[in-house]
């Protein structure tokens, strides 16, 4: 029996490879150096690694505008602008952490490659959901993730909240996994194959006599997905573990999951499950009420900021399925340019909060912001931007992020669902507001200034950058979302 091997198109997995080859060079060099690599060269690594991954991206984009889009490794991997564009965000936001988690290891006295080295795993299997092609490789892509992501929550030795934290998400998670691939199976069975291009032509030329293997599957699918995604009510993993998370981990937790697994879903929902619209709408138009309300109003009465940002993640998550429930082209370019912005932001927020929290990463307490900006002008401003992003303030990138999804809905003949919608972003102004005015109260005047270490400086720095510039210019990203979206699959 002669064994068939699928061609390969290197550099359409080049970043993945990129970032799996950085984390074994920080494995080798930790055992040939007996796990006395020094910060800085590991911190550069990783550095060097997502640079590299955004220089691949660059190449990939001019091959995919001088041949078009193309799959490789047997259909299982897809070379499109989409993938691109993801791919790069995750990247951007691998750089950002990095920086973040390099003062905060000097900080904390944590020594060692093991952070970097989960960091690169994790990174890759987001990058590798951006670009699947098949539930089989969106499932690989999804654990690669995970697991790295179990550790570094639980990276903290000193403190029992962050191994609880990850207790809790390994147990939910796995359960989440076993979901995710039992409804893949399903799927398999009502229509013969799990690659996604294969599934829409069989859906798009046949009629299912018996559809009612494929509901189920697609359910447990999107199950799935809203673990990940922290869509109620399969979010109460969340606020425990953005809260026992060491801070650097929670920014990277919001950035990388958010792209990768919004980008999976679109795949499969869209490009796959395109057919079946009026089927997984209804389900999706729940989701979005209970996660943008809840979300928002379980937000309003927190103390710790970790746990309201881990609200606010929720009600963002809502905001970002409605261009998913709209099933245009209009709406997955509206969630592509969501996500893309979001990343950043939310890594500059959390590296104040990082910068907050002070030694042993436990002050967290909205009191400890009473007259930051007074303290500190700069760093204060810097956070009230960033929250009045989130907020979704004019002149902001959170502003247009927002109307694009609204307008997607609503061009879909979904009006009541974007008034749900404005609602709850009523309800979240609350505490994002509540947040604000206390970086300018005049309590906490005599409090203790926070020490800016240039590294998170500059991350702060290029998340209000982005903030502000693509806020009142958004003309740049809202093309480049619209290119990526034009097609997901050949």
């Amino acid at each position: 029996m002669k064994l068939a091997i699928p061609s390969i198109h290197y550099l359409a997995i080049l970043p993945v490879l990129i970032f799996f080859g950085a984390a074994l060079a920080l494995v080798l060099a930790s055992a040939l150096a007996r796990g006395k690599v020094p910060l800085v060269v590991a911190t550069s690594t990783v550095v060097a690694a997502a640079a590299a991954s955004i220089v691949a991206n660059y190449f990939q984009w001019r091959c995919v505008a001088k041949a078009g889009a193309s799959v490789t490794i047997a259909h299982a991997i897809v070379l499109d602008d989409f993938s691109v564009v993801a791919s790069g965000v995750i990247a951007l936001s691998v750089i950002m952490t990095a920086l973040v988690a390099h003062d905060w290891a000097i900080r904390e006295r944590v020594s060692g490659v093991e952070f970097h080295i989960l960091a690169l795993a994790s990174s890759a299997g987001a990058i590798l959901m951006t670009q699947a092609n098949d539930l089989i490789v969106i499932f690989l892509g999804l654990e690669i993730l995970s697991i790295g992501l179990y550790v570094l929550v639980a990276f903290d030795r000193h403190r029992a909240t962050s191994s609880e934290a990850a207790l809790k998400y390994f147990l939910l998670g796995g359960f989440a996994s076993a979901i995710f691939i039992y409804g893949a199976a399903l799927v398999y069975g009502a229509t013969g194959s799990t690659n996604l291009s294969t599934i829409s032509y069989f859906l798009g030329s046949n009629v299912l006599l018996h559809p009612g293997l494929l509901y189920a599957g697609g359910a447990l699918l999107l199950v799935g997905f809203a673990f990940k995604i922290a869509a109620v009510p399969f979010h109460l993993w969340s606020p425990d573990v953005y809260e026992g998370a060491p801070t650097p981990v929670t920014g990277l937790m919001a950035s990388i999951v958010k792209v990768g697994a919004f980008a999976a879903l679109i795949r499969v929902l869209i490009s796959a499950l395109g057919t079946q619209l009026d089927t997984w709408r209804p389900i999706l138009w729940t989701l979005i009420v209970l996660t943008t309300v809840v979300g928002a109003s379980l937000a309003v009465v927190q103390r710790n900021v970790k746990r309201m940002l881990a609200y606010s993640s929720i009600n963002h998550a809502g905001f970002i399925l409605l261009g998913v429930w709209a099933g245009t082209i209009r709406g997955t370019a509206a969630t592509l340019f969501y996500v893309i912005t979001y990343a950043p932001i939310v890594v500059a927020s959390f590296a104040i909060v990082t910068l907050i929290g002070g030694v042993g990463d436990e002050h967290h307490s909205i009191e400890r912001y009473q007259g930051l900006a007074r303290r500190q002008p700069w760093l204060g401003a810097a956070l009230a931007i960033l929250l009045l992003s989130q907020l979704g303030a004019p002149l902001t990138t959170g502003f247009y992020a927002k109307f694009a999804v609204l307008a997607s809905v609503v061009d879909a003949g979904g009006g009541a669902l974007a008034l749900i919608a404005l609602i709850s972003a009523a309800i979240a102004a609350f505490f994002y507001l509540r947040w604000a005015m206390a970086l300018y109260s005049d309590d906490g005047l005599e409090g203790t200034r926070v020490e800016v270490p240039r590294l998170t400086g500059a991350v702060i720095a290029f998340g209000v950058l982005v903030t502000l510039v693509f806020g009142v210019w958004p003309g740049p990203l809202v093309t480049l979302a619209q290119h990526a979206t034009v097609l997901f699959t050949p």
